[in-house]
């Protein structure tokens, strides 16, 4: 990253709640051929979420922990503070002098921008304005939000016009929070009802959902000049597995989550 770092625009997306599970299938189905196609090798990469639910695992991704490759480490990080003993920084990782990697960049001369999606990025009252007051600009609607059918829609709208605006000589590091597949969601399901409520089946239409629209979000960050992306989830969700509903609990569905990275633009 000491290579890409003061060169190129960076995209963090945040698929809120998503399984990888689902997301290895929809990937290997071939029903989400605008992620994959961006993808190496067209396949997710398995890893264990740095925290159960929204506000433990954002917080530990800024701080340059992102989600862990399921697979015995130690493993080089992409970024980290700078940090007496740490053994997962290495020659290219990126190591900045500052509490979190959000502020770290901003030093670095980076426009930071969050567009949230989430309750925890909504700016209404203390704990909502924590993640989002790391940024040097922060959005949300209540448009970005878990109940709206078209909530990446929205914030992409909202990034397209971040893009717009920006200086087109100043870096650009911006943070989308996708709420999509975050329950409720099951009016991205063909045919569910309120009634029928949120399934495993309705969170993977979800993400087909988010796959229909995330190339207008790519193509903006494209068009600044190169760009490198990191997509990936916070944490998962269980359906009812071994009993269980939900997250920010203990299980298999909830720590193991789909990661990949890549080059947007020219390198």
């Amino acid at each position: 990253m000491n290579a890409v770092v003061g060169s190129h625009d960076l995209l963090l997306v945040t698929l809120d709640t998503l399984r990888y599970d689902v997301a290895a299938e929809l990937a290997a189905d071939g029903r989400i051929p605008n992620l994959t196609a961006r993808m190496p090798g067209g396949t997710w990469e398995e890893r264990h979420a740095p925290g159960s639910f929204t506000y433990a695992s954002h917080q530990a991704m800024f701080a340059g922990f992102l989600p862990t490759p399921a697979r015995p480490g130690p493993h080089p990080r992409l970024f980290a503070a700078r940090f007496a003993g740490s053994e997962t920084t290495a020659g290219g990782t990126y190591v900045y002098d500052t509490p979190d990697l959000v502020t770290g960049l901003a030093a670095a001369g980076y426009r930071t921008v969050c567009i949230g999606g989430v309750g925890f990025f909504t700016k209404r009252g203390p704990l909502g304005s924590v993640l989002p007051g790391y940024f040097q600009e922060s959005h949300w609607e209540p448009e970005f939000g878990v109940p709206s059918p078209t909530s990446f829609e929205a914030q992409i709208a909202c990034a397209e016009q971040v893009v717009k605006e920006l200086d087109p000589d100043r870096r650009l590091f911006l943070f989308v929070n996708v709420s999509a597949l975050h329950q409720p969601n099951w009016f991205h399901l063909p045919g569910a009802t309120r009634d029928s409520g949120d399934s495993r089946a309705s969170h993977a239409a979800a993400l087909e959902y988010v796959d229909r629209h995330i190339g207008r979000l790519f193509t903006a960050m494209s068009g600044r000049g190169p760009g490198f992306a990191i997509v990936c989830s916070d944490h998962g969700t269980a359906y009812g597995d071994d009993g269980y509903t939900g997250h920010r609990l203990g299980h298999e569905a909830v720590w193991t989550v789909p990661y990949t990275h890549f080059f947007l633009g020219t390198r």
